[in-house]
């Protein structure tokens, strides 16, 4: 049965991780969307329970430290039915990698780093990571770290390659408290927070009309 032609077309959540050496290592589209997703936010305001902020309970230092947990399912079974080369030869393997990678510091980084430890250097910079967005609609394109991430391989082809896996991923958002000033990661973070003010703002008509009286503030 043919879909409606004007139907929108739905978006598809991803991650991905820019890096400059290798624009396209990690790109991951979700081919399913999760159907539950786990927000935690913890406040990051004053320490008013020693006293020290006694009068200041509602003080913020900057924006809620934010988890999320979702999981992922990778399955090759489609790919397979029309004879994607890629999924032929490596199943799901290359999605599996594309995740890996944004916890791996880059082989080149490493290699020379090596070699500064073995010609004497006494300081020697850990490599950085690229910038990771989590993308969940146009409202949400937020800058993370991916803090761990488990993965249950489910079938396999006759080479061994994982044709079917589960992922459950765990993203610890970052925000302009985080992150450089100016830089992109802040920037879009910033975006984000704007657009939920505004969203935050159009509840408010609801919100009293429901409550049935205004509140004396």
């Amino acid at each position: 049965m043919p879909s409606f032609p004007r139907a929108p077309r739905p978006f598809k959540g991803a991650i991905i991780g820019f890096d400059r050496g290798n624009p396209l290592a990690s790109v991951v589209v979700f081919q399913y969307n999760p159907h539950t997703m786990t927000r935690t936010l913890n406040a990051r305001a004053t320490n008013w329970e020693d006293g020290s902020n006694r009068y200041e309970p509602f003080r913020l230092i900057g924006p809620p430290n934010e988890t999320i947990t979702l999981d992922v399912e990778l399955d090759a079974a489609d790919q397979l039915e029309t004879l994607n080369p890629i999924a032929v030869q490596m199943g799901v393997y290359p999605a599996i990698s594309a995740l890996e990678m944004l916890l791996y510091p880059k082989s080149t980084t490493v290699i020379k780093n090596m070699a500064l430890e073995m010609a004497g250097n006494v300081e020697i910079i850990p490599p950085e990571g690229p910038l990771t967005l989590f993308v969940w609609g146009l409202k949400r394109v937020l800058p993370v770290r991916l803090s761990s991430f488990s993965i249950t391989e489910e079938a396999y082809d006759t080479h061994l390659n994982p044709i079917r896996a589960s992922l459950n991923l765990t993203l610890q958002v970052l925000s302009y408290y985080d992150l450089e000033r100016n830089s992109k990661g802040a920037n879009l973070f910033m975006v984000h927070q704007l657009a939920k003010e505004v969203m935050a703002t159009s509840n408010v008509f609801n919100s009293v009309a429901n409550i049935g009286f205004s509140l004396p503030l």
